[in-house]
């Protein structure tokens, strides 16, 4: 497993990440326990998270998992999206809303510091100044080592920056978006945008919810208890144009000898504005193929080919 900087100025991550949104709503803690323990023996070192996820199970889950192991990984968690039973319309962007979310993960977490602390999704209703300096008071007591957004449109990620560096505050060292060979839109002003302001990408739903593992078939029901076989149509995710560019990345996967899981994760650590991708698991056995499919990276001539099978239309 080899690492990279978490954008310019952040810590050292691991290229894949584990996304732990399954901890605590598909598995319980003691297959999350599993999975964290072959992550930790893959090498992996970065584990993000969020308080929504699991209902804040997901949080407890980890903490509990890396129980005397906190000092070999860099644990990631996000704020700003409703917790259960809240008021939607709250202010989650809003100082008093941010130390009460921070000191609950903390507990749930059970740690002292979290080392990334993310703004789960813009909060119209808090100018982004004061979200910054909320931020920028964790940060200064030791409570956040750096801090991240994540669904930001590139707009508010250059406000924010520049809004950081005008008040001498924290700014983000990464971003975590969308981002697949399935859903490539990030490459227009995305990627220019990270990379001109120092954040690192953490792609989340590489593998297009499941499509790019070959699970998913055209004309055949999705298997009981997947991703998509959950939702209703397959959360109109399944249809001809999708399923005609992931038979295109079939064959060329099969013409180079590679795993669809080395396409697909493979091409996005190519781009050298991503950190880490951020890869959810549920079992050791994901973990691990995940891990193994770091060996192969795309030439110029095989992105001009993928160009021309998932390239969205102009």
């Amino acid at each position: 497993m080899r690492s990279r900087p978490l954008g310019r100025g952040g810590p050292q991550v691991s290229e894949v990440g584990i996304g732990c949104n399954n901890f605590g709503a598909r598995i319980d803690a003691d297959a999350a326990r599993a999975v964290v323990d072959a992550a930790l023996d893959h090498g992996v070192t970065l584990f993000d998270t969020a308080d929504i996820y699991g209902g804040g199970e997901s949080e407890r889950f980890l903490g509990r998992a890396l129980r005397g192991r906190r000092d070999r990984v860099l644990i990631a968690t996000k704020f700003g999206m409703a917790m259960p039973g809240t008021d939607p319309a709250q202010a989650r962007g809003a100082p008093l809303y941010i130390r009460a979310a921070v000191e609950a993960s903390l507990r749930r977490l059970d740690v002292e510091v979290i080392d990334l602390y993310q703004i789960h999704c813009p909060d119209p209703q808090t100018p982004i100044a004061e979200t910054l300096a909320t931020l920028h008071e964790l940060v200064a007591a030791g409570t956040v080592r750096f801090i991240g957004c994540s669904n930001f449109f590139p707009w508010q990620i250059a406000d924010a920056q520049w809004i950081a560096r005008s008040a001498a505050l924290t700014g983000f060292v990464a971003a975590q978006d969308e981002y697949s060979l399935l859903r490539r839109d990030a490459e227009a002003e995305r990627l220019p945008a990270l990379d001109h302001f120092g954040l690192g990408l953490l792609p989340y739903f590489p593998l297009a919810h499941g499509l790019l593992t070959g699970k998913y078939r055209r004309g055949i029901p999705p298997p009981a208890g997947t991703r998509l076989g959950r939702r209703p149509g397959g959360g109109g995710l399944l249809t001809p144009d999708a399923f005609d560019r992931v038979e295109g990345l079939e064959r060329f996967a099969a013409a180079r000898d590679l795993s669809m899981l080395q396409v697909a994760i493979g091409s996005l650590l190519s781009r050298p504005v991503v950190s880490s991708v951020i890869a959810g698991a549920t079992s050791p056995e994901q973990v691990a193929a995940n891990a193994d499919a770091l060996t192969w990276r795309p030439t110029a001539q095989d992105w001009a080919e993928l160009d021309g099978i998932t390239a969205p239309p102009a």
